[in-house]
Formats: structure tokens, sequence, C-alpha cells
């Protein structure tokens, strides 16, 4: 007998689910999990462990070392290590299997045909994490987390996903859910008693206390989805100008690598080339485009043309200018036609060449576009690099201190969960014309219960299965 036999197996009437948890391509190891109600009986058909005496009594959440075997052909596959978890102490709370193996495409594929030969079916995207949702150890914001945590870019992207996953923006939506639903209770009495509802009206949350406890906190989680949302996903920055001002040396010099070829020859980047980076915490990502002229050159034009269409995406412009140079009928024209490309990016120019032209006036570039702000730069140099980063975070973020993101900062909603608060805060705001008024109880229980469920939405309670399904379709296989 194997000492796994020896386990208790935590019944359940779900589907036993396995994958591959660890990424594609060769590694020292690789990781494949099973949950569900065969997880044990699966791993005791596949796995010999070294020491097969029933004493010491093997545990839960123990590692275990040995080899699985074909059952049928009694090939060993790989040397590996294993470990059962048994419900409800698991991610998922249900039985958990994982085998450790050496991390080979070939190994991992091999184990995991033999789980779904012995009972398990191939897992869904996410689906080990939507269990965990849907048997209550995680909250949605909190399962949403895992996505945001593994996706993160920067520390401050990493930062804002653990607090989620600590539970800190749920714990504020239920604060304001439990001062509303107090409200609701008081709101319905009123509804069974009509003879007394002035009396229990009167004795329901004062304004005052409502802007406070409801309307204050929302407006803040809001505010805050808004600065969290260049954190999380990012921005794009297209790096604009004519040929030869230094574009591809201003790229490399962000990138701090050879990434762009740089020439003395006008017109050398011929496509687009994108890179992120990391500025204060905000991944931006960085595309750097062929110089914009007329030519007559199809490969040219062609990426003239792809610059033209960057552009239209962008969050923010760098429009580099050459110091070395006056200030030119094309700096000009390529500036009216940012500013008339219908979408209202924010510009950054740039003055380049310093290096060579160390007399230049900045201010007179500045003026003769627009008054935009302008910082001098030298990309050969690396003169003034850290300056026009402390320009990007401060142009985009509104940060003019340049703190960063505050690792403190308690909770920070997603795009999802700021739709919701905004509904939430309309719904807020006709309550309290309601408190302030005199209007029936009946429509004031209607406006509470519609901002219940949109924090309800938030969290999980009472989101519609196919926004489920959404969500969790984003994660990779094995999460």
């Amino acid at each position: 007998m194997s000492p796994l036999d020896q386990i208790p197996h935590a019944g359940s009437t779900e589907e036993t689910i396995a994958a591959i948890a660890t990424p594609p391509g060769p590694g020292g190891i690789g990781i494949i999990r099973i949950s569900g109600p065969r997880a044990l009986s699966i791993l005791q058909t596949i796995f010999r462990p070294r020491h097969e005496r029933p004493e010491p009594a093997c545990e839960s959440h123990r590692m275990y070392y040995g080899w699985v075997i074909d059952p049928e052909s009694f090939v060993t596959i790989d040397e590996v290590m294993a470990v059962f978890m048994q419900a409800p102490n698991t991610y998922t709370r249900e039985d958990v299997v994982e085998i450790q193996c050496h991390g080979s495409f070939v190994v991992l594929q091999e184990i995991l045909g033999l789980i779904t030969a012995a009972g398990a079916r191939l897992a869904a995207p996410g689906e080990f994490t939507k269990r965990a949702f849907l048997n209550g150890r995680l909250d949605l914001t909190r399962a949403e987390a895992v996505l945001e945590l593994i996706e993160a870019k920067t520390e401050a992207g990493r930062s804002m996903a653990m607090g989620q996953l600590q539970g800190r923006l749920s714990e504020e939506i239920l604060a304001i859910r439990e001062r509303l639903m107090g409200l609701r209770a008081l709101i319905e009495v009123a509804i069974d008693f009509p003879e007394e509802e002035n009396d229990i009206l009167a004795a329901a949350t004062p304004l005052q206390q409502f802007r406070e406890e409801v309307q204050g906190p929302l407006a803040v989680l809001i505010a805050r989805a808004e600065e969290g949302r260049v954190y999380r996903e990012g921005i794009s920055a297209v790096i604009l100008g004519r040929p030869n001002v230094g574009k591809s040396s201003l790229l490399n010099t962000l990138l701090q690598e050879e990434r762009a070829l740089v020439t003395p020859v006008p017109g050398t980047t011929r496509d687009t080339i994108e890179e992120c980076v990391n500025i204060r915490g905000m991944p931006v990502r960085i595309v750097d485009t062929a110089g914009i002229r007329h030519t007559s050159e199809t490969v040219e034009e062609m990426g003239i043309q792809r610059a033209r269409a960057k552009l239209a995406d962008a969050d923010l412009v760098l429009l580099v200018l050459d110091a070395s140079e006056p200030l030119s009928e094309e700096d000009r024209a390529l500036y009216s036609s940012i500013r008339q490309s219908g979408k209202k990016q924010k510009i950054l120019l740039v003055l380049n060449k310093i290096d060579i032209a160390p007399n230049a006036s900045a201010e007179e570039y500045r003026t003769g576009l627009g008054e935009e702000e302008l910082v001098a730069v030298s990309a050969r140099e690396y003169t003034n690099i850290k300056a026009l980063q402390d320009a990007v975070f401060s142009l985009v973020t509104g940060d003019r201190k340049g703190g960063g993101w505050d690792p403190g900062t308690a909770a920070v909603p997603n795009v999802r969960h700021r739709n919701a608060l905004k509904k939430t805060a309309q719904a807020a705001r006709r309550i309290e014309e309601g408190l302030a008024g005199a209007i029936s109880p009946d429509l004031l229980a209607v406006d509470i219960q519609d901002a219940l469920e949109q924090l309800g939405d938030i969290v999980g309670e009472t989101t519609a299965e196919d926004i489920l399904d959404m969500i969790f379709e984003r994660f990779c296989i094995g999460k």
C-alpha cells in the first residue's frame, strides 16, 4: 500500500480538472496541477513514491519523492516530487495535487496525458481561480487581483495587485454596502408601516452622514481608479519628428540598449519599433517611428503611414526637435498635424542634440509650438534624460511632485470596478436627493437596491455568469 492511500479523501460533485501550471518552454521544473474529487486517486494511479511503507503515515501538504509511471506499460516517465493537499485548505477549496517534474515539454505532456487518461479533463483558462471564487475562498476582486499580479509590469502594478489580493478593495466596498443596507432596512420598515413613515424616515441616516459615509468613499475610490489606470495598463508614447533629429537615439537612451539602428543618413528607420520602459513605476510603451517628410521612396512612405497610424492611438507624443537647426516649417506642420489628429494627446517637446548646440534657445522652440512643455536633452550624451522621464511622468499623471505610486494606498479599483462605482455614485446622488426631499420610500428603496447591486457586482455577489466567464477567460491555463 502506498503512503498516499492513508490520506482521507474530501468528497465533491465537481469534475476533476488538470493543467500545466508553468509557462511553455524548457525549464528546470515544470508543475502540473490537479483539482477535484479524483485528484488523489489519479495521483495514486500514476505515482510511485520511493518509500512504500505504511509508517510514518502520509500527511496532507507534505511533499513526496518518487516516479511517475505509465500504469499500462509500467514505463517510468520522470522522477518527480508530488504533494496532495486536502480540502478545504487548498487554493480551490477542493482536493488538489501538484506534481513537480523536469520542465521538458515532452515530459509535461506525457504526464498530463496520463492524468487525463486516469479521469481528469483539461482545465479551461482561469478555471482553478474560478473554482476558488465559486467555493468562497476568494471574492471577485481578489480573484481579479491574481491575474493583475501575474500581469504586473512594474513594482507599482505589483503593489496595487497585492493590496487587492489582500482584500483592501473588498473591505472598502463591503463597508459602503453595510451602510446602504442599514439605510435600506429602515426604508423597508417605513414601507411596511406607512402610518409611522414620517417617524421612521426621521430616524434614517442624516444627509451629512450619508455624504460622509457613502458618497465620500465612493468619490475617493473613483479617483483612485483614474490614478491607478496608468500604473496598471501603462501608456503609449510615440516618438515623432523629422528625419535625423535623433528619434532612434532617444529610444536607445531611454531603453539603455542599442535597440534601433542609428546612422547620420536621414530615413534610416523605415518601420515602427516598440519597446516598454518603466518610468517611476508607470509602464510606458515607447514607439519609435519613421521620420515624417515628403518622399517618393515606397518603403519609407509605408513607414511614415505607420507612424501616423501609431499617432492616432498614442496617449503621449514626444515631438523631437533638432537644437542644431532653427525651428522649421516642417516642425510646425508636424505639430499642427498632431493637434488636428482628432485625439487630444499630451505633447512633450524634446529638444535634442544640445551637446552640439549648447546655446540653443529652448524658449524660442517652445513658444514657436504652442507653448508646450519642453525638455532639452542630448540623447547621445545622456544629458537631462532623468528630467525627460520626470516630465513624462508628471505630464501623464499630473503628479508634479514626482513622488510616484504610494504603496500605502488602500484600494485601487480597475476599469470594471470603476464603471460599477460610477453607476453606484449616480444612484447615491438620487438617494441623496431622496433623503433631502419628500419622495416615496418605495422610490428611495429602488435607488438603494440599485446601488447595492452595483457594489455586489464588484465583489461577485450579483455578477452575471457571462461577465464571470469573460473575467476568467483572460487568465492563463493552469491558474
